[in-house]
């Protein structure tokens, strides 16, 4: 059986109906308790925090969170609740200031907190929810307290790394790789992670979706990167080649930047922000062109399923059921939206 389809869609494919209802329903529970957790004293604080919140979002870490407590014997648990709170809270919080640093105009079809207000106005709503992510954490007791701080320090981290070159000698894919694992891997893992532990799960258990989480989070920003490339006008929900016009590293351009066939010259000249601006159309097409009809556009789309077949593999400690079935499917669905 299917889960439904419609505004009440789950982010993961869940296709045994009993949990997906289960599944909505605690995610209904987190919605209304994050909109309490973002209030605050003073009304202008709450406006800027529910900013982003009110905008939506497919609210993916607090839905792995519920889902990765399915695997223990206490998903129900109220801690597991308070754990959605913290991973998405933490996400959101990284958004407003992604938006800073993007100098970004929009945020899922609403004026970012920076454009609305000022980046100052942003940041600061950004510490507010980070602040607020701590203190929930704080009731999960003194290792999730641990876990947190390690997660929050592997985000900055990623996000730093963004920001430089790779070192003389140092490999700029492998440069790549480390942000996306910061970025974007590192809280999904905790998601799943926290999920397990407040849901009663194994320890060993605990460590396979930890695991999971990590690589098939990451999978799942890679096959963005080449859906940036590949999809048509309309499909990705973006506009065609959006990374690559604003020159924003994505793991095709990785794979041609290495690249020593003199055939290459060309894209390789298009793709060094010195030597070319892809803000003009004509340069910005020719260059869609030819990574489209490259070889890295296949070495990228393998790089993934390869990464999806190894958070797959990681479920064995998992019993056979709708849970694994669930998070199988999720990396079946992250290694196919590449291709």
């Amino acid at each position: 059986m299917t889960s439904q389809a419609g505004p009440d869609a789950l982010a993961l494919p869940v296709l045994d109906a009993d949990l997906a209802e289960r599944l909505r329903g605690r995610l209904a529970e987190v919605e209304v308790a994050l909109a309490g957790h973002v209030r605050s004293r003073a009304p202008f604080v709450s406006e800027a925090a529910t900013h982003l919140l009110d905008a939506g979002g497919k609210r993916f870490r607090p839905l792995l969170v519920l889902l990765a407590a399915e695997a223990g014997d206490r998903p129900w648990n109220d801690e597991v609740l308070t754990a959605a709170c913290v991973v998405e809270l933490t996400h959101l919080a990284s958004l407003y200031h992604d938006d800073v640093m993007d100098e970004a105009q929009l945020r899922r079809g609403a004026p970012s907190a920076n454009a609305r207000w000022d980046n100052h106005v942003a940041i600061l709503t950004g510490d507010f929810l980070f602040s607020k992510s701590s203190e929930l954490t704080a009731e999960l007791g003194a290792d999730a307290v641990r876990i947190q701080a390690q997660t929050f320090t592997a985000l900055v981290e990623g996000q730093i790394l963004e920001t430089v070159e790779p070192g003389p000698g140092e490999d700029a894919l492998a440069h790549y790789l480390e942000v996306v694992a910061g970025k974007t891997g590192s809280l999904i893992a905790t998601s799943a992670r926290y999920g397990a532990r407040f849901g009663g799960a194994s320890p060993e258990v605990e460590r396979a979706l930890t695991s999971y989480g990590e690589i098939v989070g990451a999978a799942f920003q890679l096959s963005d990167d080449i859906l940036d490339i590949a999809s048509e006008s309309g499909e990705s929900g973006k506009t065609p080649g959006t990374d690559l016009r604003e020159g924003v590293p994505t793991l095709p351009v990785m794979m041609v930047r290495r690249s020593g066939d003199p055939a290459d010259a060309r894209l390789l000249e298009l793709l060094d922000p010195r030597r070319c601006d892809l803000a003009d159309d004509a340069l910005h097409a020719e260059a869609l062109d030819l990574l489209r009809a490259h070889p890295a556009m296949d070495e990228a789309r393998a790089y993934v399923v390869d990464r999806a077949r190894e958070a797959k593999s990681l479920l064995v400690a998992l019993p056979d059921g709708p849970v694994r079935e669930a998070l199988e499917t999720f990396a079946d669905a992250v290694a196919s939206r590449s291709s």
